[in-house]
């Protein structure tokens, strides 16, 4: 991991870069990619599966009988796992339903608002070196919760054209039954525009490596709704002498694991700290079955002596992260004054990994900085917000010259004119 020590906050922009691919050739890809899935459909998904993933698929389609043998394939605990988790994760999304409530503005005007689900909608669920089932969860159980009508995943196969059993577990658990064989940016591209197999949705949603998030992007400006541009996974922790260097150093490197291209980020004011947490990442990494993709991602990553608390708490709100976990011993009172972040871990026994998994927060989170101004995925994401109004005749009356000055103000005679009509 690279080292800074003290950097002056003109320096903090250029310190805190993400690792970025040339966005110009993977643009360039990316798009001729989803041009070829626009017109050729299933034809170019089955291409760009057996160039990418090396999986000749027939059928697109996970068939019942998949879902059936997924259910034996997968051992008991795990599957008791995932349906705790499932709970949790219920347990907490649930309380984000709310309740239309009618407001009068005046007398005999009323307004209100009212979530309704979106029709249809994509999930993304990464596979390759660790197909991430627990996203279903994350994704499947707000959509349920929000009433969407149509669910559809999608999630690339394995070398003999199979999805992981705890995939189609986890699907089969939340109630999804629609989930597809493909990948990579010809999934995006398939969801998008639709193909002879797998229909359009009206949003998107899942993480995915620079590939995937290139495509939601270039498949936004085409009108279609994506959840947030989330790339690789990052994770930043703030540490102060009352840290555990054993524990930071397994949060680290738990997002290291993620991806070459994820990036992790150590934040503390003392030397020594910094001192002994790289000491345990060497050891530990050393012990990974994922080494190699975690020191690739290391090369990334930055460990960051600051001279107090309070300039490590804006460095921190500078960089956005996407997991933020305060392994300190005043977390509560850091936590209030964080207001860039995905989701945040307060003290020394609040690892990451129980957001990713089951704790019951969201684990799909902005990333790349995109904090500053996105949410983590909720029941919102899945919901449009209508609002309603309805004016009794003396309603009407009450806010007619309101309503008729303002639009004659602006020389829309006749907005004026549908009141006055009225009158």
């Amino acid at each position: 991991m690279q080292v800074y020590q003290y950097p002056n906050r003109s320096e903090w922009k250029a310190l805190l870069q993400r690792p970025v691919m040339n966005n110009e050739a993977l643009e360039s890809s990316v798009k001729n990619i989803l041009q070829e899935v626009k017109q050729q459909g299933d034809a170019a998904v089955k291409k760009f599966t057996q160039q990418f993933d090396k999986a000749t698929i027939s059928n697109l389609v996970v068939a019942e009988e998949e879902f059936i043998a997924a259910q034996q394939l997968l051992d008991a605990p795990l599957k008791a796992a995932i349906l705790s988790a499932k709970v949790n994760i219920e347990t907490f999304h649930k309380t984000q339903l709310t309740t239309p409530e009618v407001i009068e503005t005046m007398p005999g005007v009323q307004c209100w608002r009212k979530s309704v689900g979106i029709e249809k909608v994509g999930l993304y669920i990464p596979g390759g070196t660790a197909p991430l089932f627990s996203t279903i969860l994350m994704l499947g159980i707000p959509a349920k919760l929000a009433g969407c009508k149509e669910i559809i995943l999608c999630s690339p196969p394995d070398a003999n054209g199979q999805l992981n059993p705890a995939i189609l577990f986890a699907a089969k658990a939340v109630g999804i039954t629609q989930v597809f064989k493909v990948g990579g940016v010809q999934a995006i591209g398939a969801m998008a525009y639709g193909t002879e197999t797998i229909p359009a949705v009206s949003k998107i949603f899942g993480p995915g490596n620079q590939y995937v998030t290139c495509a939601k992007q270039l498949v936004q400006q085409d009108g279609l709704a994506i959840d947030m541009p989330a790339g690789p996974s990052e994770v930043a922790v703030y540490a102060d002498e009352s840290a555990n260097a054993a524990f930071v150093a397994a949060d680290l490197l738990s997002q290291a694991e993620h991806g070459s291209d994820s990036q992790v980020v150590l934040v503390s004011c003392t030397q020594a700290v910094v001192n002994s947490i790289e000491q345990e990442i060497n050891k530990q990494v050393a012990e990974l079955p994922r080494k190699d993709i975690a020191l690739k991602a290391l090369t990334n990553s930055k460990l960051i002596l600051v001279n107090n608390e309070a300039e490590a708490i804006d460095l921190l709100n500078e960089y956005a992260p996407e997991h933020l976990i305060l392994s300190c011993n005043n977390p509560e009172q850091i936590a209030e004054q964080i207001i860039n972040a995905g989701s945040v871990f307060l003290g020394h026994y609040s690892p990451e990994s129980v957001g990713d998994y089951a704790s019951g927060t969201n684990h799909t989170l902005p990333t790349n900085g995109y904090a500053k101004a996105y949410s983590g995925v909720s029941v919102d994401s899945f919901v449009k917000k209508i609002t309603f109004q309805q004016l009794t005749q003396e309603g009407l009356k009450n806010i007619s010259k309101t309503v008729i000055a303002m639009a004659e103000a602006e020389g829309l005679q006749a907005h004026a004119n549908a009141v006055k009509v009225r009158l």
